[in-house]
């Protein structure tokens, strides 16, 4: 049996959490799943520049595994842009009995990560 999946630290919610093309109805999109972690790692490492050591301690999670958070952030917002995609910040971890939160309505958005912790941003 694997062992239960730490909680990530979260120090700031998104700003929006659905992005799509223009002019693309979004019944007519495929979409994909950026986990709340991954939005996270992208914030403190790309859009602050914080060093990926840095955003590790940040998140409360080791190097190794804040890069492979990251790696896989990367690719789904690459993968994202280059098809054309929705992307869908998840935002509610699952309840405790597991159940995720409803999916977006585009094609492809079931997808869920683990259970991230927000927390408050340091002043």
């Amino acid at each position: 049996m694997p062992r239960p999946r730490k909680r990530r630290r979260i120090g700031q919610a998104p700003p929006a959490v659905f992005f799509k093309p223009q002019g693309v109805p979004l019944e007519q999109l495929r979409g994909v799943v950026l986990s709340l972690e991954g939005f996270e790692a992208l914030r403190l490492v790309d859009a602050l520049g914080l060093s990926q050591e840095e955003a590790a301690a940040r998140m409360e999670v080791s190097r190794p595994t804040l890069c492979r958070i990251l790696g896989e952030a990367r690719s789904v917002v690459a993968r994202a842009i280059t098809a054309g995609w929705a992307i869908r910040v998840e935002q509610e971890a699952p309840d405790e009995a597991g159940r995720p939160a409803p999916p977006c309505r585009g094609r492809g958005c079931g997808r869920r990560r683990g259970a991230p912790q927000p927390e408050e941003e340091p002043s």
